[in-house]
C-alpha cells in the first residue's frame, strides 16, 4: 500500500467505524460462533504473495465480524464499560501513525511531558491530595499512565515489598531477602478483583483475604483483627489494597478506616478504583473518597468509563521513590544529559518501552471538557437507576445488594439455579450480554449501562427481553408466569368507576418521557405523602424555616375556593394554605371580604376559616330550617364522605354561651355542640383524668343537681343533636388541654398590646381560645 491507496483506504476506514458505530444496534452483541470457527475458514499459512487491500477487508466482513461482541452496543452489559470515543480514536491513529516510544524523556520530550500534564490535570478533576501531583520538579508524588489497572495493582504491590525488604534487612542484617520474604503478608477484601490475587501470586506474598460486611465492604475492625493475629504469628503486614467499586456489587471499601489501620501497622496501602474512579469528576460521589489523603497509591481506568478507548490506565503515587527503587535499571544505552531533570517513565512501570497513551487522554479531556463528562456519567447513573426501578417493580425479581453508580445486580426470586438458567438462555438468544457474580453464595446477574449511546429505549427493550425470557422459564419450571409466587392482580377501574366511587378525585394529564404516555392519573397528590398527616408536616417545616405567612387579596380568595370545593387538594394547595395560616391568630379581614360578610349578613367573628391544627373535620350536623346559626349554604353531602379540610359552616358563628366544647384525648376529637340557649349563668369545666376528657360550659353527664336548675332546659340539651367533630393527632389534642390548665393563650389582644400586663384568662376566656384556635375565626369574641 503506497500513500496514494492508504489516503483512499484510510477515509474509507474511517466511513466504515462511523457507520459501525452509528448503526452498533443492528449487530447482534454475542455473537453466535462456536470455539474454532475461525479456524475453519482461514487458512493455516500466511500468503506468500501480498494480497490486495479489498480481499483483506472483505475478509473482515465475512469471518472476523460474525464473531466479535459488540462492546460499544447499547445492549452490551457484561463486565465493565469499555468505551471508546470519535477523539480518543482519532489520538489513536495519531499516536499509532507518529509511533514514538516514551521511556525516557530523551527518547519523546513532547510524550513525557505530556502525560505529566494530562496526569496532573485528571488528579485535579477526581479530587485528589496536592502529595499526588507532579507540579514542580522535586515534587515527590506524580502520574503515570499503565496499561492496566492490574499493573498498577502489581506495581504498587512490588513497591511496598521492596519498601518491606529494604526496612526488615535494616532490622535483620543477618537474614537474606528470600528469608524476609516468607514474613511478609498483604491483604484485601473476599470482594477484590482477581487481579489482586494474582498480584500476590507474581510477588511471591500470602495474600489474606478479609471478610466483607453485610454490604459487601472491607471495614477497618475487621482488617485490625487480622493485621493483630498475624502479627502475633511473626508475620509482617506490608500492603493493603482497598477496593472503590468491586467487581461484583460495585461496593466501597471503608477507605478512612482502613487508612488509619495502615498509617497504624506502617503498610503500604493501595486503592483500586478501577471502573468508579471515573465517577469521581463528579462531586457528589467524592465522598467514597473520603480518607484518600492516608493512601499510598491510587488507580482507575479512564479506558472503562471516560471513553478513552483501551488501553489507558491512571496511577497516582504519593512518592516515586519506592517505584525508583523497584523497577530502576539504568544502562548506558539509557542514560541521557538530562537524567534527573525529567521523569523518566520506564522507571514507574514494569516493562520498558510504552506507548503514546497520553495523546488519547488529552484529545478527549479537551474535547469534552469537564462539564461533558460530568453529564456522561450522570446519564450513566440514571438509566441504572431507570433499569433498578423496572426490576422493582416486578415482583419475580430481586435486588439483593444496593445499586451504586451504572451497575444493577438482580436475580429472580428462588434458587440459584432459576437465575444461572436466566443468564444462559440471555446470553445464547445474543439480544443483550451479561455475566454473573456470586457473594455469600447468592448467584446474581449484573446489569451495568456500558455505552454512551444507550437510551430509554434501549434500557426497556432490553427489560422486556428479560421478562420474556424469564417468563418462558418461569412457565417450563412452575406452569406460570409467575412461578411460585403468589400474586394478586389488580382489577382495572375506568376513569368514570373511579369519580363515581370517590367524588374527592381529581385528574390531571401527565406528559411524561416514556412509552406510556400520556396518561390521567390521581392529580389530587402530587406527592406521595400521608395526606392526614401533610397539614401538620407543612406546619412543621414551615415552623422550623419561620417563613412568614403570606397575607393578600388573592392569595385569600385562593384559600377560600380551596375549602370551599370540598375536595382533596394538592400538596401545592396545602403549602399555600399552611402560609396563610401560620400565625395562631386570625389574619385581619381584607376589604373584600369585609363587604362578602356584610353581604352575608354575618357579624365580625361570623365566618370561620379552616383550622390551623392539623385538624381534619367530619360532619355529623342535621340542618336545622328555624336555627339561627346557619349562615352560609353548604355544598351537598355525596354518597361516600370525602377526606375535607373544611369544616360545617353552620357552626362558624357558635361562641361558648352558644357551645358545649367537649375534648377527648383518647379518640382525639374535640367536638362543639350547640346548646340552643343563650343563659349560662357561670363558668362551667369538667376535666376526667382517668377518661382524659375535658368539657367546657354544659356537660351531658350531670352528676351535680346544683349545676342545672331547670329540667326544662336539661331536655333541651340532650335534645340537640347538631355537632360538629373534630378530629385531630392526639399531640394536638393534648396540646390543647395543656395550654388550657397551665396558662393563658397568646391572643390577638396580648399580641397587640405587648407593654400591656399579661393576666390569667378566666375559664371563659380559655374556652374562646381553644374555640379561636379549631376554627380561627377573623372576628374577635364577645365577652
Amino acid at each position: 500500500m503506497d500513500h496514494a491507496e492508504f489516503r483512499v483506504k484510510a477515509k474509507e476506514m474511517v466511513d466504515y467505524i462511523a457507520d459501525y458505530l452509528e448503526n452498533i444496534r443492528d449487530h447482534r452483541v454475542y455473537p453466535g460462533v462456536q470455539p474454532g470457527y475461525l479456524h475453519k475458514r482461514l487458512p493455516t499459512h500466511a500468503p506468500q504473495l501480498p494480497e490486495k487491500w479489498d480481499d483483506i477487508f472483505k475478509d473482515v466482513e465475512d469471518h472476523i465480524m460474525p464473531g466479535i461482541v459488540h462492546w460499544q452496543s447499547p445492549h452490551m452489559h457484561a463486565y465493565f464499560p469499555a468505551l471508546t470515543s470519535y477523539p480518543s480514536i482519532m489520538g489513536e491513529m495519531l499516536s499509532s501513525a507518529l509511533n514514538v516510544l516514551c521511556f525516557t524523556w530523551a527518547s519523546s520530550p513532547a510524550g513525557t511531558e505530556l502525560e505529566t500534564i494530562a496526569m496532573n490535570w485528571l488528579g485535579k478533576l477526581l479530587g485528589l491530595p496536592d502529595c499526588f501531583l507532579n507540579e514542580k520538579n522535586d515534587s515527590p508524588g506524580g502520574g503515570v499512565i499503565q496499561t492496566t489497572a492490574s499493573e498498577a495493582t502489581l506495581v504498587s504491590l512490588l513497591a511496598a515489598r521492596t519498601r518491606a525488604l529494604v526496612e526488615l534487612a535494616s532490622l535483620n542484617p543477618d537474614l537474606q531477602s528470600s528469608e524476609l520474604l516468607g514474613h511478609l503478608i498483604c491483604y484485601c477484601s473476599d470482594q477484590a478483583h482477581s487481579s489482586v490475587e494474582k498480584a500476590g501470586l507474581i510477588g511471591l506474598v500470602r495474600m489474606r483475604y478479609i471478610e466483607s460486611d453485610e454490604h459487601q465492604c472491607m471495614r477497618g475492625p475487621a482488617l485490625e483483627e487480622a493485621i493483630v493475629n498475624d502479627k502475633a504469628k511473626g508475620l509482617v503486614p506490608f500492603w493493603v489494597c482497598a477496593t472503590l467499586g468491586t467487581t461484583g456489587s460495585v461496593a466501597f471499601d471503608n477507605l478512612r478506616e482502613i487508612g488509619e489501620v495502615c498509617e497504624k501497622h506502617s503498610a503500604w496501602l493501595h486503592v483500586d478504583a478501577a471502573y468508579a474512579g471515573s465517577a469521581f469528576i463528579c462531586p457528589e460521589y467524592r465522598h467514597w473518597l473520603d480518607g484518600v489523603e492516608m493512601a499510598d497509591s491510587f488507580a482507575f481506568n479512564p479506558s472503562k468509563w471516560l471513553m478513552v478507548n483501551f488501553d489507558c490506565t491512571a496511577m497516582w503515587v504519593k512518592d516515586s521513590t519506592a517505584l525508583h527503587r523497584t523497577f530502576n535499571v539504568n544502562p548506558i544505552y539509557l542514560r541521557h544529559e538530562n537524567s534527573g531533570k525529567a521523569i523518566d517513565y520506564m522507571h514507574w512501570q514494569i516493562p520498558l518501552s510504552r506507548r503514546f497513551r497520553a495523546l488519547k487522554l488529552w484529545f478527549v479531556l479537551r474535547n469534552y471538557g469537564v462539564v461533558g463528562l460530568q453529564k456522561h456519567i450522570r446519564e450513566g447513573v440514571r438509566l441504572a437507576q431507570k433499569f433498578e426501578a423496572l426490576i422493582l417493580a416486578d415482583q419475580r425479581f430481586e435486588i439483593p445488594q444496593a445499586r451504586n453508580l451504572g451497575m444493577v445486580a438482580f436475580r429472580l426470586k428462588g434458587d440459584n439455579t432459576l437465575t444461572e438458567m436466566l443468564l444462559k438462555r440471555l446470553n445464547a438468544r445474543g439480544y443483550i450480554h451479561a455475566v454473573p457474580a456470586c457473594f455469600k453464595g447468592v448467584y446474581v446477574i449484573r446489569f451495568t449501562v456500558t455505552s454512551q449511546r444507550t437510551t430509554n429505549q434501549d434500557i426497556l427493550d432490553d427489560w422486556n427481553e428479560i421478562k420474556t425470557v424469564a417468563s418462558e422459564i418461569l412457565v417450563d419450571m412452575f406452569g406460570s408466569e409467575n412461578g411460585n409466587i403468589a400474586t394478586v392482580k389488580k382489577p382495572r377501574i375506568s376513569l368514570k368507576e373511579t369519580r363515581e366511587l370517590n367524588a374527592t378525585f381529581g385528574t390531571s394529564l401527565l406528559l411524561a418521557n416514556s412509552p406510556m404516555s400520556p396518561k390521567i392519573v390521581n392529580g389530587t397528590h402530587v406527592a406521595i405523602c400521608d395526606y392526614e398527616q401533610v397539614l401538620s408536616a407543612c406546619a412543621q417545616t414551615f415552623a422550623q424555616l419561620k417563613m412568614e405567612p403570606k397575607d393578600s387579596p388573592e392569595m385569600r380568595r385562593r384559600i377560600r375556593g380551596i375549602r370551599m370545593c370540598g375536595k382533596k387538594f394538592s400538596l401545592d394547595s396545602c403549602m399555600d394554605m399552611v402560609q396563610g395560616l401560620m400565625v395562631e391568630q386570625s389574619l385581619p379581614l381584607c376589604s373584600e371580604e369585609e363587604r362578602e360578610d356584610a353581604s352575608n349578613g354575618s357579624s365580625s367573628g361570623g365566618h370561620s376559616s379552616i383550622s390551623t391544627s392539623p385538624a381534619t373535620s367530619s360532619h355529623a350536623i342535621k340542618q336545622d330550617a328555624s336555627g339561627d346559626f346557619n349562615q352560609l349554604p353548604i355544598p351537598g353531602t355525596p354518597s361516600r364522605q370525602p377526606r375535607s379540610r373544611s369544616f360545617d359552616m353552620t357552626l362558624a358563628g357558635l361562641k361558648l354561651d352558644d357551645a358545649i366544647i367537649s375534648v377527648n384525648v383518647k379518640k382525639n376529637e374535640i367536638t362543639i355542640t350547640p346548646t340552643a340557649t343563650k343563659n349560662i349563668e357561670k363558668d362551667l369545666i369538667h376535666f376526667n383524668v382517668l377518661e382524659e376528657t375535658l368539657s367546657i360550659g354544659e356537660e351531658y353527664e350531670l352528676n351535680n343537681e346544683n349545676e342545672v336548675n331547670n329540667s326544662e332546659e336539661r331536655d333541651v340539651v340532650k335534645d340537640i343533636d347538631e355537632k360538629l367533630t373534630i378530629k385531630g393527632p392526639g399531640n394536638y389534642i393534648r396540646k390543647l388541654i395543656q395550654q388550657f390548665s397551665e396558662g393563658p393563650f397568646e391572643n390577638e389582644e396580648s399580641k397587640q398590646e405587648p407593654d400591656r400586663a399579661i393576666v390569667p384568662q378566666t375559664i371563659r376566656g380559655k374556652a374562646d381560645a381553644i374555640c379561636k384556635k379549631c376554627f380561627h375565626y377573623k372576628g374577635k369574641f364577645a365577652k
